[in-house]
């Protein structure tokens, strides 16, 4: 008896330990609203697979809320200021984003806006590094993080200094983000390529088909871009980045030495273009199959009959609108045979109709999963639209601001949407296009065509997302993923330098081809006018 129990001790103990040797520990660097949501759930996965998962939180987070129950922990740091601060900060920029600047021409824009809006990038700026304070001059801290020997930072680049956290650690990090700054960042930081002959940037709000006055307007972008990059990037972080380090260093610099960038896309919402070993797409990671919806919930629904519903949600940001957005909005809601269930936590609308119901907060990837759903209507958020592509459902874009206009045109162009104008639109408007969407089942078929690309994929892109932050945690980075693109200088990457050696060689030829023409013409000519003369 004895041998035998000490045999099962000693499997069991080797069991525990083998357990122990494949789990790691990942240090998380998160941003706000629906990119935690995001983010929230590969925590949620490496979890359950073993991995201990700790989130650097700042005391006044306004959204980030951590699931202590599924081992997920938290790491909290003084910053100085409140919540209310945050909500307040993030009230003016969205409405000065959707009500201001999205309703002015491009020359009133860059002509008196344009040092608003620099005013509010430095602003938001300022506001960033006091985050990153907290962590980076609090050595006592940086101790613990030390102590505590992570394999991996997980982080999101819309909240920067993940990467200086990272390199004071020495661990690798992995990004996970939709675009960040119009896709300049992957292009300069990332040095994925972008032809601007067939990969729109984000503000265009064109497709990969465009004229030549597009792909005008698109080079011209790019440049735009990067003039911006370095006016509100380059200029605020460097000398921050290289305090910090202790070294001459860069923002771009550090942002390239990202081991990993899982970007939460895929071909089914993106447009054919080329990227590089390092990023892998997993859009759609958060979705899930439809849950029942609660018991008054489903009534309502059940009660909408053959018509079906409508859900629509302006996501977690948008928590208020105008009075007469909201007016406009309800009023078109009441003119279709749909029943309608609206996440809207503002003051209710004196034109709410009997068909529509207003919530505070909604199941979404239930309802969009409900056999009952006819359309959603999106302000354009990427995880809301991967939960509509995820269920096939047809769409009605309003988008805002940041990246939805631009994730709205990619569903316009595969044909799962029709999208209205947020600031010229009439109730109308929001009728006809609901009414398209429904009745038209040429968007029906297309979303379900989305739908079927997005199933059929040899590995859930939460599964590929996990497995790469794993793969790190392996192999202590991946270093044989990043391309030497890293290590060249912007005219070498172009070959700027062999196309002027090239054009120099050429030119010398030419030179030295003509001077010997010349000089044996010359000489031809003296001999003929010396042979003249004997003659």
């Amino acid at each position: 008896m004895v041998p035998g129990w000490w045999m099962i001790s000693t499997v069991f103990l080797h069991f525990c330990l083998m357990q122990s040797t494949m789990s790691g520990r990942v240090l998380v660097w998160p941003t706000e609203h629906s990119h935690w949501i995001n983010i929230n759930s590969i925590l949620e996965e490496l979890t359950t697979r073993g991995h201990n998962v700790t989130v650097l939180l700042h005391t006044a987070s306004p959204s980030i809320q951590y699931n202590q129950a599924k081992g997920i922990q938290a790491e909290f740091f003084k910053v100085p200021f409140s919540k209310e601060f945050i909500n307040e900060m993030f009230d003016e920029m969205f409405n000065f984003w959707i009500y201001d600047a999205a309703s002015l021409s491009s020359v009133q824009f860059w002509n008196p806006y344009f040092s608003e809006v620099k005013g509010l990038c430095w602003d938001f700026t300022d506001f960033l590094k006091q985050i990153c304070d907290g962590v980076l001059k609090n050595e006592e801290l940086l101790d613990k993080l030390r102590q505590s020997q992570f394999d991996v930072l997980l982080s999101d680049p819309m909240n920067i200094c993940g990467e200086l956290i990272a390199d004071k650690l020495g661990i690798p990090f992995i990004y996970t983000f939709r675009f960040s700054f119009g896709n300049t960042i992957e292009r300069l930081c990332g040095q994925i390529p972008a032809p601007a002959s067939y990969v729109p940037g984000i503000p265009t709000l064109y497709t990969d088909k465009m004229n030549f006055v597009e792909r005008m307007s698109n080079l011209l972008l790019y440049l735009c871009q990067d003039f911006l990059f370095y006016e509100f990037g380059i200029l605020n972080w460097d000398p921050y980045f290289t305090e910090v380090s202790g070294r001459p260093t860069s923002l771009c610099e550090m942002m390239g030495k990202a081991e990993i960038w899982l970007i939460r896309t895929y071909w089914d919402f993106e447009f054919p273009r080329p990227y590089l070993p390092n990023f892998q797409f997993v859009g759609g990671l958060h979705c899930r199959p439809a849950k029942p919806l609660p018991e008054d919930m489903e009534e309502f629904v059940q009660s909408s009959g053959d018509h079906g519903i409508v859900v629509l949600t302006f996501g977690s940001m948008i928590k208020n609108l105008t009075r007469e957005k909201a007016n406009l909005i309800a009023s078109a809601l009441g003119q279709i045979p749909q029943k309608v269930l609206w996440r809207y936590s503002g003051e209710t609308p004196e034109t709410l109709a009997p068909n529509t119901r207003q919530y505070n907060w909604i199941p979404q990837n239930d309802l969009l999963g409900h056999p009952k759903t006819r359309a959603f209507i999106t302000h354009g958020g990427t995880n809301g639209i991967y939960e509509a592509i995820y269920h096939g459902i047809p769409m009605v874009g309003i988008p805002m601001f940041g990246d939805q206009p631009d994730n709205m045109v990619h569903m316009k162009a595969k044909g799962a949407a029709v999208v209205v104008n947020f600031n010229t639109m009439t109730s109308q408007d929001l009728v006809d296009a609901l009414n398209t969407v429904i009745n038209n089942p040429t968007y029906k078929e297309s979303a379900m065509k989305l739908s079927r690309i997005h199933h059929d994929q040899p590995v859930k892109p939460l599964d590929t997302a996990v497995f790469w932050i794993e793969f790190v945690m392996r192999h202590k980075g991946a270093k044989h993923l990043r391309p030497a693109a890293h290590n060249l200088t912007w005219y070498q990457y172009h070959c700027l330098d062999v196309i002027a050696f090239l054009l120099v060689c050429i030119l010398t030829s030419v030179i030295i081809t003509y001077k010997c023409c010349i000089f044996c013409f010359r000489k031809c000519c003296k001999r003929s006018v010396k042979k003249s003369k004997r003659e």
